[in-house]
């Protein structure tokens, strides 16, 4: 299984951004999935989960401003990310667990600064 995501940039503090991750052939075996945050200098961090039956948990400096979702028919995750902040900056990956293996794909550069 191979994940990647899609939907980083550059944005203003305030804006938006959506990040997608779509698995590859093999997708359908994933349990809990969810997107952490590496900023620079420091180390990556969960900032959302979401398991196969829905629940979610996120990341207390996120709470009410970002939104995890997945479609399991077309093994999909999504971070719809609102009221960016300049300390919202950094490398976001998807992960995935099949199993007791956690499957990470290669990031997606978000950076809001004005």
């Amino acid at each position: 299984v191979q994940l990647v995501e899609s939907g980083g940039g550059l944005v203003q503090p305030g804006g938006s951004l959506r990040l997608s991750c779509v698995a590859s052939k093999g997708g359908a075996n994933i349990d809990d999935m969810g997107w952490s945050r590496q900023a620079p200098g420091k180390e990556r961090d969960l900032v959302a989960s979401i398991n196969r039956d829905g629940t979610i948990e996120y990341k207390d400096s996120v709470k009410g401003r970002f939104t995890i979702s997945r479609d399991n028919a077309k093994m999909s995750l999504y971070l719809q990310m609102n009221s960016l902040k300049p300390d919202d900056t950094g490398v976001y990956y998807c992960a995935a667990g099949i199993g007791n293996d956690v499957l990470w794909g290669k990031g997606t550069q978000v950076t809001v600064s004005s």
